[in-house]
């Protein structure tokens, strides 16, 4: 039996990504190391049996911590999610980024390096999963490729940029057997309701205002989960050792039309009591400082590659979230009552 050491596996992608070997690869068991920061939701992962997962509380920067989970496991590959995610939150905190971001995952380079040279474990991987916001901003035209120069605008970018180049460097300085993903956003079931989707829709059926961010012309490639979480394991398992893979949803929507399409749908699902339309909610707010105007993945490489492509439109991958948020009102209700009220961050004064 494979054993995956799987950071950050309480988490939104990382949830996602257990829940999707568990129900594809009957050959493994996962060991989720997570630290349960505010983003952390151990009933992402409600009913999965012990004998597949194993969850440990704790941090990536705790260098005992790590050495005594490769002692114990023997793991046949780590696959590095854990990581501060939230733009707006990095500008209101950038230490916990680097910290994490970088720091921890040195701390979990290292403690790979001390086993694999010491252990030599058979086609061991270290999989680093990372954002296409490392490459900064596109103009109106172009996607990033896997040798995009990087150019980061945030903090939470520029983290995420410093990782990036440390898995990069441990390869081709210690010959640690590495893969690095460059993802672009993900949307699905799970996922922190300080995030745009989730967000509004939650705004919705609170009757609470949307708020979009300057004109709302900004323009993401959106990447269902689960969808992503398919093409992680795709390249853990058949991924070049040394490569990059980026990983897009061929969807390019501007932030605006993102909250439009659900407002139309749920006018459809749950429509207001009162008869009026929720786009009637749509606030447009003053632009997050550094805000990048467009991102767009070239996914040819993996597709061509691994033969990996997604298999949701945004279409169709919209209506399952919704419909997940709908049908699982206590999983965010208790986000809510504990640490999260749809107030927002990053706003310089």
């Amino acid at each position: 039996m494979k054993k995956i050491l799987v950071t950050g596996g309480c988490g939104f992608i990382g949830s996602n990504y257990i829940h999707h070997v568990f129900k594809n690869d009957n050959d493994t068991h996962i060991i989720n190391l997570d630290k349960m920061t505010y983003a952390g939701n151990i009933h992402n992962l409600e009913g999965l049996p012990n004998s597949f997962h194993t969850f440990v509380e704790g941090d990536i920067c705790d260098s005992g911590l790590l050495k005594t989970l490769f002692e114990t496991h023997q793991f046949d590959s780590v696959v590095h999610f854990a990581a501060e995610s939230h733009v707006d939150r990095s500008i209101d905190g950038p230490l916990e980024f680097i910290e994490t971001n970088v720091v921890g995952t040195l701390k979990l380079l290292e403690q790979s390096r001390a086993y694999y040279n010491e252990s030599n474990p058979n086609d061991f991987r270290f999989l680093h999963v990372s954002t296409d916001e490392v490459y900064g901003s596109l103009g109106e035209s172009g996607k990033f490729l896997e040798t995009t120069s990087y150019d980061p605008s945030s903090p939470y970018s520029a983290s995420k940029a410093g990782s990036d180049h440390l898995v990069r460097a441990w390869h081709r300085t210690f010959g640690l057997p590495t893969l690095i993903t460059n993802c672009s956003n993900n949307y699905g079931s799970y996922q922190f309701p300080e995030k745009l989707i989730p967000l509004m829709i939650i705004n919705c059926l609170h009757g609470k205002p949307l708020p979009v961010y300057g004109k709302g012309e900004n323009i993401r490639d959106w990447l269902y989960v689960r969808d992503h979480c398919d093409a992680i394991h795709t390249v853990l398992e058949k991924g070049k050792v040394g490569d990059t893979y980026n990983i897009g949803g061929n969807n390019e929507i501007m932030n605006i039309d993102v909250v439009k399409t659900i407002c139309s749908l749920l006018n459809t699902i749950s429509p207001k009591e009162d008869g009026s339309q929720y786009e009637d909610l749509i606030s447009y707010v003053t632009d997050r400082p550094g805000h990048d105007f467009r991102y767009a993945i070239d996914a040819t490489k993996i597709k061509r590659e691994l033969g990996w492509e997604p298999k949701e439109s945004f279409d169709s991958g919209i209506q399952k979230t919704i419909q997940w948020y709908l049908d699982n009102s206590s999983w965010w209700r208790a986000i809510q009552d504990k640490s999260y009220q749809q107030e927002r961050l990053g706003v310089i004064e």
